[in-house]
């Protein structure tokens, strides 16, 4: 069984130390700009360094529920995969933000991209579970046939 979801796993480590980074940031940038909790507003500059991260912080349950089901019901290897673009798009909104509103723009773009495409995985491999297990269709031999 862990065979099965060890590339999974790791990703989902990979994500949770991405956040924790993410984390901290906020907390380094409260130190410099003088921003204490649970004050949320201040100079330009860390309100985009919050505003990053709580960006990414919302979109991360919704990242790991599609990566293990992506992973579980249609195949590890391309979940994990996906998986690492997503966490390496997801820096890249983080760093671009941090500089400039407009820079975070393209990353996540791509990183919506890849959460479409999870979803789209998740789907095709959970429709094949069902019409399989339930119907006793396996729509791969149909497709090959």
């Amino acid at each position: 069984m862990l065979n099965q979801i060890h590339l999974l796993a790791a990703v989902t480590v990979l994500g949770v130390l991405e956040q924790a980074y993410f984390f901290l940031q906020v907390i380094y940038a409260r130190r410099v700009f003088g921003i204490s909790p649970p004050k949320i507003s201040g100079p330009p500059e860390f309100e985009r360094i919050f505003r990053a991260q709580v960006n990414s912080s919302e979109y991360f349950p919704i990242f790991l529920a599609l990566l293990w089901q992506a992973g579980l019901f249609f195949h590890q290897g391309l979940a994990a995969a996906l998986g690492l673009l997503y966490l390496y798009a997801r820096y890249c909104y983080f760093m671009g933000y941090r500089a400039s509103s407009s820079e975070r723009l393209a990353p996540i773009y791509f990183s919506t991209g890849v959460l479409w495409i999870l979803v789209a995985v998740s789907a095709l491999g959970i429709l094949h579970f069902f019409l399989s297990h339930y119907m006793g269709l396996n729509i791969l031999q149909l497709l090959t046939a």
